[in-house]
């Protein structure tokens, strides 16, 4: 079983920068997909980013690209999310996705909160 663990969220002024991360534990499989999603308040949760094991295939919603980088870490199964010129709207509880063939897991969340 896998468990993801999330670090870097807060509270920021528009304009300003986070960076979340993310580390896999337990049994991951090596051939696996890594992302990011996020849930506001009464909103459904929509992905943010995604990116595979290699590094070679990574895709944003439209929302963030050109202001959000994912990138994975050195060290194995661990992933990034660079957020620049963060915007009120980009206020929600992220969220860490892994899955794999073996299946999948969610981190518990940490929210993001913008102010204008």
């Amino acid at each position: 079983q896998v468990q993801l663990v999330e670090s870097g969220g807060g509270l920021v002024q528009a304009g300003g920068s986070l960076r979340l991360s993310c580390a896999a534990s337990g049994y991951a499989f090596s051939l696996n997909t890594m992302g990011w999603f996020r849930q506001a308040p009464g909103k459904p949760r929509e992905l943010v980013a995604t990116i595979n094991s290699g590094s070679t295939n990574i895709n944003y919603a439209d929302s963030v690209t050109g202001r959000f980088t994912i990138s994975r870490g050195n060290t194995k199964n661990t992933v990034y999310l660079q957020m620049n010129n963060l915007k009120p709207e980009d206020t929600a509880v992220y969220y860490c996705n892994y899955h794999a063939m073996g299946g999948a897991a969610w981190g518990q969340g940490t929210q993001v909160t913008v102010s204008s």
